[in-house]
């Protein structure tokens, strides 16, 4: 993601604005993968070496998930400790990615690529919500 759009995306006077669009942002990518996981989970398993199973029931849960983050986006002033929880939850998944692909996962090439970029995709929506919730506690 480019320092332009994120830069767009946090140009606001209003504080919750750019904490919404990362929520917001967040809810879209993490909705894709679990509609992409679910849906395609057979070819993807066999593109990133990890178990069909495993992502068919990895993408009802980023839908969901993601789901959830939406109804936050959608709210004025989203509540404080639930963006944390959402924060939490991506700092989270981050880590156990980089776990389960160290001492679980046998990937492909493309899935030894994919897990730790999707890894760190995740850690920079929980780092811009954190940093997008502090400004707005200010």
């Amino acid at each position: 993601m480019s320092q332009a759009l994120l830069a767009g995306l946090a140009r606001t006077t209003r504080p919750h604005t750019a904490l919404r669009r990362f929520l917001a942002l967040d809810a879209v990518v993490t909705g894709a993968n679990g509609v992409a996981y679910a849906a395609a989970s057979r070819p993807l398993g066999e593109l990133l070496g990890i178990d069909a199973d495993l992502l068919f029931e990895l993408g009802l849960f980023l839908s969901v998930f993601a789901a959830g983050v939406a109804w936050l986006a959608s709210r004025p002033q989203p509540p404080a400790p639930a963006v944390k929880l959402v924060v939490d939850a991506n700092l989270l998944w981050a880590a156990l990615s980089l776990v389960a692909l160290l001492t679980r996962l046998e990937p492909t090439t493309a899935g030894l690529v994919w897990t730790p970029l999707q890894a760190v995709t995740v850690a920079g929506f929980a780092v811009l919500q954190w940093t997008a919730l502090r400004a707005v506690s200010r």
